[in-house]
């Protein structure tokens, strides 16, 4: 656990300040974010930067920089004292009553045992869902700018994916262009929707209304949805997530994704949670897919379930702030961005184009000019074109360093950030 100086560890019960402006070296850890990215955005492309790679600010895959969750620590320790690290599987109710309990807590649903399933992570269950309901001739629909993997898990199996593309303000809020959905999915050959709520990477918390009206689309054409929901405890204060599944409870063709790998920040755990309530998918995943959990990472699910709360609270207003600041910047520094504070996520998704060609890769751009490391709009799939996603969970030392270096490498800009 880590304190802001001076402070201690008070008993059981008592609150405790983390200290999120920590900074933690990654560098030779195998971390994607810092040994991984030339391979993982630029294809293993050796070209030189304004500073060596162990210098750059990484800024790009959605993990964060700072410490994992006491909660998760503590349950992995607990663990790891017994010594056995055989077969595992999920035999008995200790993770789905912790999971359980917190979707009760905060969402006011409640979910089905019998649904509960374990996946390596949301990605490894998009992938393996296309490939368990569609056959080859069938389509998937998503909502574009959109997750990587939404495409990826299509194009690995051969099944087309089609794109319905939001619709943005001149302030950057996104919405559903619903005319554009409803004939996408009249397609008789669509058959199933990926969504992603909170959406990733715009930040918007889609409305109980705009989930009722996606969700009564698809089931009257017959298209099941995915939703991805794996955002959803990384909310803005004042802002509450509502499950797409909670508004159909009579629904069994919308399957939920949730994982507590970016809450909590587990990613490299491996482990994700997926409600399956359609029996006959349900046994297709069951057939198909290893029921065997890595025991440790069980452990620390259940553990932050259980009490990861304070460390989330806290984590949420460092986040505030560090958008909050994001956003004033941006308003003095680069006047012609277009930036609107995300509902959720911990990822500044920030509108460039008046300062950029439509058709530069600005992945390299940054990197190649300012030695910071994000994600541009060509990662998103489409409608995405001069935008750039940034990852706002770093201590605000890192975000000012990487704030300031983007600022610098953007044209036709004379004033510094101070």
């Amino acid at each position: 656990m880590h304190l802001q100086s001076g402070e201690t560890l008070g008993e059981k019960g008592n609150s405790v300040n983390f200290d999120f402006d920590e900074i933690i070296d990654r560098n030779n850890t195998n971390a994607a974010a810092r040994d991984g990215f030339r391979g993982y955005l630029f294809d293993g492309d050796d070209f030189a930067m304004p500073c060596e790679d162990h210098e750059v600010v990484a800024m790009w895959v959605a993990d964060m920089a700072f410490a994992s969750a006491p909660a998760a620590i503590d349950a992995m320790r607990e663990r790891i004292d017994h010594p056995v690290f055989g077969y595992t599987a999920v035999f008995d109710d200790q993770l789905f009553d912790a999971y359980r309990d917190w979707c009760v807590e905060h969402y006011d649903w409640k979910p089905e045992r019998d649904h509960f399933l374990t996946s390596p992570g949301v990605v490894p269950a998009l992938y393996d869902l296309v490939e368990h309901i569609l056959q080859p001739d069938e389509k998937v629909l998503t909502l574009t700018p959109a997750y990587g993997h939404f495409k990826n898990a299509c194009d690995h199996h051969g099944i087309e994916l089609v794109t319905s593309g939001l619709v943005a303000d001149a302030a950057g809020w996104y919405s559903i262009d619903f005319d554009d959905l409803e004939a996408k999915l009249a397609d008789p050959k669509m058959r199933l929707f990926f969504l992603c709520h909170p959406h990733n990477p715009t930040g918007r918390v889609w409305t109980d209304d705009e989930l009722r009206q996606m969700g009564e689309l698809c089931l009257a054409n017959g298209v099941i949805v995915v939703s991805d929901e794996i955002h959803c405890d990384l909310l803005r204060h004042g802002v509450s997530h509502t499950p797409m599944a909670k508004l159909f409870p009579d629904s069994d063709q919308i399957i939920t994704a949730m994982s507590s790998s970016k809450t909590f920040n587990l990613a490299g755990l491996g482990s994700a949670i997926v409600l399956i309530p359609d029996e006959n998918i349900r046994n297709v995943w069951q057939d198909r897919n290893s029921p065997l959990i890595n025991p440790v990472s069980m452990a620390a699910v259940a553990g932050c379930f259980r009490n990861g709360e304070e460390w989330r609270n806290q984590l949420r207003t460092y986040l505030d702030a560090n958008f909050a600041y994001v956003k004033d910047v941006l308003s003095t520094q680069l006047p012609d961005a277009v930036f609107q504070i995300p509902e959720s996520t911990y990822l500044a998704w920030i509108d460039l184009s008046h300062y950029f060609d439509a058709d530069i890769n600005l992945t390299r751009f940054f990197a190649e000019h300012g030695g910071v490391l994000l994600e541009g709009g060509d990662m998103f799939i489409a409608d995405a074109d001069g935008c750039i996603r940034v990852n706002l969970a770093c201590p605000r030392a890192t975000l000012t360093d990487g704030l300031n270096r983007i600022i610098a490498a953007v044209p036709s800009r004379t004033s510094s950030l101070a």
